[in-house]
């Protein structure tokens, strides 16, 4: 899509995410950090919220709000994690917002733990797109996504999982540890899954920004301009069927959990407001924005949420309470009830799932600076 987006980071699309791979992103140090001054950082975060917001009103107050506090010298001396944290709880203490998050750069983290004295944090590798894909159990068959990548290659292995599953009862797609990205892999995944064209949910884009040719979803086949509020350009994600039916009555359960966020969340709002999916674990993270990354100079950077994703019918997005499943349980115990409500015997369900268990966390990660 062109820029780090997120729906979320496509975000989100979503288009978000991509997450994980797109919504965290590090963009590229225009100069040198010690060559641009907190107050400068801060002032073109200002500029770009205000300019670009998916909310032009919160916008402005987030932009009055960090203006405020340069005039009132709060950042001067600020640099790496004290200077993301001033900035992020001013702007959160405006308005919450899963995806703002200042980005700073790798040397001021690493500069940052050495003057506290700290140890520096273990960095995990990279998350695996696409995980344990294959049969679970009889006639059942599993796959983990931990983020939609934009990668021709994860794309590909989604459309093989479906096609090799295809005379599956069901499918369980486990999206605990899943943090973003865009709406390919699901555009692969949908077509098997439904018995006519349906419309999954609407994303609506800041009209200025799409103007400028700045929207993350523009161009994409399975998106559909709709009319609406002329402040926003809103197109619709609709799935069109393809000409295999064998799982359109597929029992379909989607695993949850606050962890769940951006791309995952459009996923689980998609499935969930069709009926197609069954939602099984905690709510999700409550990231609903969808943007692109933006370089604000010394390395430091910032994902400005430009639209949202929402219920056609109802008009209701996920921002800050998250898609509630269906049924609720722990996380951790998401695939065993999925396994148990197909008919899998507990203590098989219990073994299944703690052998699927997934190795990232499955918590929400409260955003630095919310109060």
């Amino acid at each position: 899509m062109g820029v780090i987006r997120s729906s979320h980071i496509l975000p989100a699309l979503l288009f978000a995410a991509a997450a994980a791979a797109s919504s965290l992103m590090t963009p590229p140090a225009a100069l040198a950090a010690d060559e641009v001054s907190a107050d400068a950082i801060a002032a073109k975060y200002a500029q770009l919220l205000e300019r670009d917001y998916v909310y032009p009103d919160i916008g402005k107050r987030y932009a009055e709000a960090i203006r405020a506090a340069i005039a009132a010298g709060r950042y001067r001396g600020l640099s790496g994690e004290a200077l993301a944290a001033a900035i992020d709880s001013d702007v959160h203490a405006v308005a919450p917002d899963g995806h703002l998050r200042l980005r700073i750069p790798p040397e001021a983290s690493a500069a940052s733990t050495s003057a506290s004295g700290g140890t520096a944090p273990v960095r995990r590798p990279s998350k695996v797109p696409m995980e344990q894909a294959g049969w679970i159990a009889p006639e059942i068959a599993f796959v983990r996504f931990n983020v939609f990548p934009d990668d021709p290659a994860v794309t590909a292995a989604a459309a093989k999982f479906m096609a090799d599953h295809a005379d599956a009862r069901a499918i369980i797609f486990d999206i605990r540890t899943h943090n973003g990205g865009g709406l390919e892999q699901m555009d692969v995944i949908f077509p098997w899954l439904f018995d006519k064209e349906t419309r999954l949910v609407t994303m609506a884009t800041r009209a200025s920004v799409d103007a400028a040719g700045g929207s993350p979803i523009e161009g994409v086949a399975s998106m559909r301009t709709a009319q609406g509020d002329p402040a926003v350009v809103a197109r619709e994600h609709w799935a069109t069927p393809n000409a295999d039916p064998r799982l359109r009555d597929a029992k379909i359960y989607l695993l949850t959990s606050g962890a769940s966020a951006s791309a995952a969340e459009h996923f689980a709002l998609a499935m969930k407001h069709t009926g197609r999916a069954v939602l099984v674990g905690a709510p999700t993270a409550g990231a609903n924005h969808f943007g692109r990354g933006e370089d604000l100079g010394g390395g430091y950077g910032a994902f400005i949420p430009v639209g949202r994703t929402y219920d056609p019918v109802t008009g209701k997005d996920w921002e800050g309470e998250g898609v509630l499943p269906d049924i609720a349980v722990p996380a951790a115990e998401a695939l065993e009830r999925a396994l148990t409500e197909l008919g899998v015997a507990s203590a098989e369900a219990k073994r299944l799932s703690e052998a699927h268990m997934p190795s990232w966390p499955m918590e929400r990660r409260k955003p630095r600076g919310a109060r």
